[in-house]
């Protein structure tokens, strides 16, 4: 008789506990309006960029990433939500970054110095995509591979000093 007592009261406990658990996650989690008014900006690349990133003015969040889809063109628009109170001058510049070398992508905004703003609805036209990580090690690679052509280059055309020479001798 007292197993039978025991399941009920401890299956109880169980939904209490998660009731309370799910009712703390959402009073502490920020739930947004959908307040503010929409821009595109196309790029080329947006590798690693998923719908809800922020999108960061000088370091700030000012909006986020509400839908991304191909354009005629075979590039990527990306529909952003910018704050009401954030008016983006019509040169600003939109550039797809990564929290930290392997963290989450966001684009960041760099306004420019036109009087005259982006409109709801208008488009962010100067844009630079997102840089794989397997892409910048590449060019790193390159790079030294080509400083090492060079230093051997230089080796063999007699343009560097031996070490014979460097101690004053022969």
């Amino acid at each position: 008789m007292k197993d039978n007592v025991k399941e009920p009261l401890v299956g109880a406990t169980v939904l209490i506990v998660i009731a309370l658990y799910a009712s703390f996650v959402s009073s502490r989690s920020k739930i947004e309006s959908a307040t503010g008014y929409e821009l595109t900006a196309i790029f080329d690349k947006i590798d690693g960029l998923t719908r809800g990133a922020d999108v960061s003015l000088a370091g700030l969040k000012v909006g986020t990433i509400v839908d991304d889809s191909i354009d005629s063109n075979y590039r990527a628009s990306v529909t952003i939500r910018i704050d009401d109170d954030v008016r983006l001058p019509t040169d600003t510049s939109a550039a797809i970054h990564t929290d930290g070398l392997f963290g989450s992508k966001y684009i960041n905004l760099e306004p420019g110095g036109a009087e005259k703003y982006i409109l709801p609805g208008g488009v962010i036209k100067i844009t630079q995509g997102s840089m794989v990580v397997s892409d910048l090690l590449d060019q790193i690679i390159a790079q030294g591979q080509a400083r090492a052509k060079k230093f051997d280059d230089q080796e063999t055309n007699g343009t560097s000093s031996t070490s014979n020479e460097a101690i004053g001798g022969e």
